[in-house]
């Protein structure tokens, strides 16, 4: 079976599912805080600990006012921020050498690497569908993603267990991310029974013996972090730019050629071009973002064009899924923005304090 033949499989609505939608949505309400927004309340409260796009002095960060008056120290909470944001960008480091894209390349070395490509881009946008279909946390889907690609640089797939291998890996970032994740017979399901509960199982723990650092930090965990501190420098419609991030930083999910970044890279590159999306004629980029990320605009670069590729290409694509899902009101209609066809030279520029203050009187 080439990829010509490799079909999208269909998402199977669950009856269960739609019986117990009332209290999915009440359990919804309650989700469990993910570790992404644990550390991003601990890192980045940037109403007090982030700079400003015209001073970042240590001074401005030594102390808060508490409402009572009296004064905290702020210094420390920074200096403790900055040593658990080390920690995840050593662990994303940590897992970045095991999942290149030459890896997962090398491993698949049964097919083409255009037939391989386009069967994973088929089967993400499926797993997009059925995040969707059973209310899963963006989490889940981002650390699905992340299972499958590091078990894909290890292990050859046939074609026929390339579904399962993403249930699987689903279920498992579901019993991670999830407070009432779906059970093994809701995945059997949602396949029109194509596997088994016991093949399911089964491909389980063979998938649980590559995943060394269950846990490890996502795009998802670091885009959290990144649009906080850009909504504390950078006036722009809150919900509009939060949504339109998620989604440019969904795309990236459907290319196995973006494991070539970071995690960390590919959220600050989305979030570079979210506001370069909404707001064109002013620098996408701030020296607070710059601080926190510890990302230049040189270094994004790469990572911005590949994502813009995918942002304009969007429409001329027979898979459908994150853009649709994006089109939807409650998510702003963030898929239908227009984004400009050039991101100006001098953006990629690097900045440091002086040259952007003369780019802000420009």
């Amino acid at each position: 079976m080439d990829a010509s033949e490799y079909l999208k499989p269909s998402v199977r609505t669950s009856k269960k599912r739609d019986l117990e939608d009332q209290s999915l949505q009440l359990a919804s309400a309650n989700k469990r805080v993910a570790l992404g927004e644990i550390t991003n309340s601990l890192i980045f409260n940037t109403s007090q600990c982030s700079l400003s796009d015209q001073e970042m002095t240590d001074k401005d960060m030594d102390e808060e006012e508490r409402p009572d008056g009296t004064s905290v120290d702020c210094s420390k909470k920074c200096r403790s921020a900055s040593s658990i944001y080390n920690h995840l960008r050593s662990l994303e480091m940590e897992l970045h050498m095991k999942v290149l894209p030459n890896n997962i390349e090398k491993a698949q070395n049964g097919d083409s690497i255009l037939s391989f490509t386009y069967m994973r881009e088929i089967l993400v946008d499926w797993l997009v569908e059925v995040a969707e279909e059973y209310k899963l946390v963006s989490d889940t889907l981002y650390l699905t993603i992340s299972h499958m690609d590091i078990y894909l640089s290890s292990q050859a797939v046939d074609k026929s267990k390339l579904q399962l291998l993403g249930v699987c890996c689903m279920l498992l970032a579901s019993k991670y991310e999830e407070i009432n994740p779906p059970n093994v017979e809701d995945f059997c399901y949602i396949t029109d029974n194509t596997y088994t509960k016991e093949q399911v199982l089964s491909m389980e723990r063979e998938v649980r013996k590559f995943l060394s650092c269950e846990g490890a930090p996502t795009i998802k965990n670091f885009l959290r972090i990144f649009t906080q501190v850009s909504l504390e420098n950078w006036k722009a419609p809150d919900l509009q730019f939060e949504f339109l991030s998620c989604y440019l930083a969904e795309l990236s999910l459907l290319d196995h050629r973006f494991v070539q970044f970071l995690p960390s890279m590919v959220a600050a590159s989305a979030i570079f071009l979210s506001r370069f999306t909404i707001q064109p004629d002013k620098h996408p980029w701030c020296l607070a973002l710059q601080h926190y990320s510890g990302y230049r605009p040189s270094e994004l670069k790469e990572c911005i064009l590949a994502i813009h590729r995918l942002q304009l290409n969007r429409k001329g694509s027979s898979l459908q899924a994150i853009r649709t899902k994006y089109k939807q009101h409650k998510f702003k209609c963030v898929a239908e923005l227009s984004s400009p066809s050039e991101i100006p030279a001098y953006y990629f520029e690097d900045i440091d304090k002086q040259s952007f203050n003369r780019f802000l009187r420009t």
